[in-house]
């Protein structure tokens, strides 16, 4: 009966680009732009200290073409360590390594063996009575069913299937290489290593169908701890997952209630605990939060208004708090509802209230709905395809699809938030 231990990661997207880095604090941003390679390097060093016997990488070490060289020779130094340590390492090309010419021209130490593309293969370890079987993409978009070609189990071994998939479209991702958690219990196999979703899951147990998830953050789209798993085998059966944290830097969002602030400096306490709080829960390390401002308050118009300077007071206060590791607050989102609301400001007999019945016209005429699709339209062709596909910021998301209700909702709420802020400055 076999009894071993191995290492299952994935999506290690090696040297991404961090989305959502100011270059005001680029200390921090060059910190975060070398996580990748941090996260890889602790994993590599845990493997090696706990001796496992061998390692998983279910596809996305890279993260489509490469900048610098340097990122291929820089994973392969990693596998050479491995190789010194007498650690194999078993891959399959995901979609972002397939998009990547590079990736099939490097030479990978004797160790690092790389599933074909061409069609799905096993290899047997008969030390430790183990077979893998795997395929790698061939191009980004493989949207075609791949567990039918997987081979069958082999008889009397412990069968693992490395699988780069979307599952359906779990958590979001794209559905590359579509199928279903029953077809994956059904093919016969102990444990599939699986890439591709970012959120680590164990959707099934004996047999395991296991996510890893990604090994290290890299935007608020991410948030919370990330992870590889050390998988323990014992008589042929898994006996224990362990998820090894070896991410060097998290991302956090924080809710901060403005419901009981009466002035800036119950926000600017609010801030600090919700800072305090989430650096706690980074433990120890690097910590890239955004903060959300919620609530009804009747501090609405002056948060958003003010929007540079709470920035500014929350960074003052994160590096005031800072225990070795960098904290730095990445964004603040004002999503707090004023005391007065527009019907309110309708009522108005003043400027302000004129001006509110002026945009309630202007939100229901097509002309003006046209004239600023057309505006906005122009602006969003110009931007790049990866702010496109990328950005989280509510506002360019709105524009990126065209919604033009929440951008005149948003910026009449700007425009009045910041004339009645003018108004009363106190």
């Amino acid at each position: 009966m076999s009894s071993f231990r191995f290492i299952h990661t994935a999506d290690i997207h090696l040297d991404s680009p961090m989305h959502g880095l100011s270059d005001d604090v680029p200390e921090v941003a060059e910190r975060l732009r070398l996580a990748t390679r941090e996260a890889l390097t602790l994993l590599v060093d845990t493997a090696i200290e706990r001796a496992v016997d061998f390692m998983l990488i279910a596809g996305d070490v890279y993260d489509g073409d490469w900048r610098d060289y340097q990122t291929g020779v820089f994973f392969v130094r990693q596998m050479q360590r491995l190789d010194t340590a007498a650690i194999p390492v078993y891959l399959i090309h995901g979609n972002h390594d397939a998009q990547n010419q590079m990736t099939r021209s490097l030479s990978l130490p004797a160790n690092v063996h790389v599933f074909s593309a061409d069609e799905a293969e096993s290899r047997h370890l008969p030390e430790l009575d183990v077979a893998l079987h795997g395929i790698s993409y061939a191009e980004r978009a493989v949207t075609d069913d791949l567990v039918p070609a997987y081979p069958a189990p082999q008889t009397a071994a412990f069968n693992i299937g490395l699988l780069h998939t979307g599952l359906g479209g779990l958590g979001g991702h794209e559905n590359y290489a579509p199928c279903t958690l029953d077809e994956l219990t059904a093919k016969g196999y102990d444990y599939w290593a699986l890439g591709h979703v970012h959120g680590a899951a164990v959707l099934a147990e004996h047999p395991h169908v296991v996510f890893s998830g990604n090994l290290q953050g890299r935007s608020i789209r991410e948030t919370g701890a990330k992870s590889a798993y050390e998988v323990v085998v014992e008589d042929s059966r898994v006996a224990a997952i362990h998820p090894l944290y070896c991410d060097v830097a998290r991302w956090y969002r924080a809710e901060v209630d403005m419901a009981g602030a009466d002035d800036f400096n119950d926000v600017l306490s609010a801030m600090r605990r919700a800072i305090e709080t989430a650096a706690d829960e980074a433990a120890d390390r690097m910590l890239a939060l955004r903060l959300h401002l919620v609530g009804t308050t009747a501090l609405h118009d002056r948060l958003i208004a003010a929007s540079e300077r709470l920035l500014a007071e929350a960074r003052t206060a994160a590096a005031g708090l800072a225990r070795g590791a960098p904290i730095y607050v990445e964004k603040i989102r004002c999503a707090t509802a004023p005391e007065h609301d527009a019907t309110t400001r309708r009522a108005r007999a003043d400027a302000l209230g004129e001006l509110q019945r002026l945009l309630d016209e202007a939100t229901a005429d097509d002309d003006v709905r046209g004239m600023i699709q057309r505006q906005i339209q122009r602006l969003v062709e110009r931007l790049p395809h990866e702010i496109r596909t990328q950005t989280d910021d509510r506002m360019l998301r709105a524009a990126i699809e065209s919604d033009t209700d929440t951008l005149i909702a948003e910026g009449a709420d700007y425009l009045m938030a910041r004339l009645t802020f003018d108004e009363d400055p106190a």
